[in-house]
C-alpha cells in the first residue's frame, strides 16, 4: 500500500500559509475526510494512517497542518485560553471552502477533536455530514494538566524534542505554543460543553480505556450533550492515540460509522 500522499502543497487561510495533503482512495466512497491533528501534531505525524484510512473506506482523507504546526507558517504567540475558537471559526472554514466536495466528515484527535467540536457547535455547513472525535477534550482535568507538566520535563531534559523536530520546521515553537497555554493558570477554566448541544450531526467518539490526559467523563459529556445522535467506542488497552495504539479498532470503528 503506497503511504505517500497523492497530492500535498500549501494553501492559504487565517491569514497564514498551510501545508495540506491529500490520498486517494479507490473511489468507491463520497465523503472526503478531514484530519484534524493534536496538540503537537502535523500533517507528516499522522504517519501511516491517512493512506490506511483511505484504503479502508474508499475515501480521499485530506489533513492539514494549522499554523506553527509541520511546514505551515508560524502562528501567532503567546496563545490565549479561546486560541482554538478562531481555529474552529475562522481558519477551518477557510480551509474547507478549498475542497472541491458536496459531503464532508470532520476526523479529529485530541485538541483538532475539540476543534472539530467547537466548529460543529458553531458553523453551519451543510457538506459535513458526520464526525468523528478521537479523545476529545471538552473541559480541563487535573491529570491532563499533569501530564503537560510532564511533557515540559521531557521536552527539556528527555528525547521529545528531538523526536517532534523531525515532523516540524520550528519545534520550539510548536511546543511553547501548545505547552504553555496548557499550564497558563487562566486555561484551567476552559470549557466548550456550550458547544455540544448545537451539533446536529451524528458522531462518533472513540477514546483509549488507558487514556492518560482524559478519562471517559470526556466521552460522557459528549454523547450526553450532544445535539444529535452520539455513540461512543472505548478502545482497551490503548492510551491518548487510538489511531495509532489501536489501528486496526480504530478504522473498523470509523468504517463502521461512514457505513451507510
Amino acid at each position: 500500500m503506497k503511504t505517500v500522499p497523492d497530492t500535498r502543497g500549501f494553501l492559504q487561510a487565517g491569514g497564514r500559509k498551510l501545508e495540506y495533503a491529500r490520498w486517494r482512495g479507490d473511489g468507491s466512497r463520497k465523503p472526503l475526510l478531514v484530519l484534524l491533528h493534536e496538540g503537537l501534531g502535523s500533517v507528516a505525524m499522522w504517519k501511516k494512517f491517512p493512506a490506511r484510512l483511505a484504503a479502508h473506506t474508499g475515501c480521499d482523507v485530506f489533513a492539514y497542518s494549522r499554523a506553527g504546526h509541520g511546514l505551515s507558517d508560524p502562528a501567532v504567540l503567546p496563545r490565549t485560553p479561546g486560541y482554538m475558537h478562531p481555529e474552529a471559526l475562522e481558519t477551518l472554514p477557510q480551509v474547507l471552502v478549498t475542497l472541491d466536495t458536496d459531503e464532508l466528515v470532520l476526523i479529529g484527535h485530541s485538541d483538532g477533536a475539540s476543534i472539530a467540536l467547537i466548529h460543529g457547535g458553531g458553523v453551519i455547513d451543510p457538506r459535513i455530514s458526520r464526525m468523528a472525535v478521537m479523545a476529545p477534550h471538552v473541559f480541563i482535568e487535573d491529570m491532563c494538566i499533569a501530564q503537560i507538566a510532564e511533557a515540559r520535563v521531557a521536552y527539556r531534559t528527555g528525547e521529545l524534542r528531538g523526536k517532534l523536530a523531525k515532523y516540524h520546521a520550528d519545534v520550539d515553537h510548536v511546543f511553547h505554543g501548545w505547552n504553555d497555554i496548557w499550564l497558563a493558570p487562566d486555561f484551567r477554566r476552559w470549557n466548550i460543553e456550550e458547544n455540544l448541544p448545537r451539533i446536529r450531526v451524528p458522531m462518533l467518539v472513540v477514546q483509549g480505556a488507558d487514556d492518560e490526559y482524559g478519562t471517559l467523563a470526556q466521552v460522557r459529556a459528549v454523547t450526553d450533550q450532544a445535539g444529535g445522535p452520539a455513540q461512543a467506542l472505548i478502545i482497551p488497552h490503548c492510551g491518548h492515540s487510538p489511531h495509532r495504539d489501536q489501528p486496526e479498532q480504530t478504522l473498523a470503528a470509523i468504517g463502521g460509522f461512514l457505513a451507510p
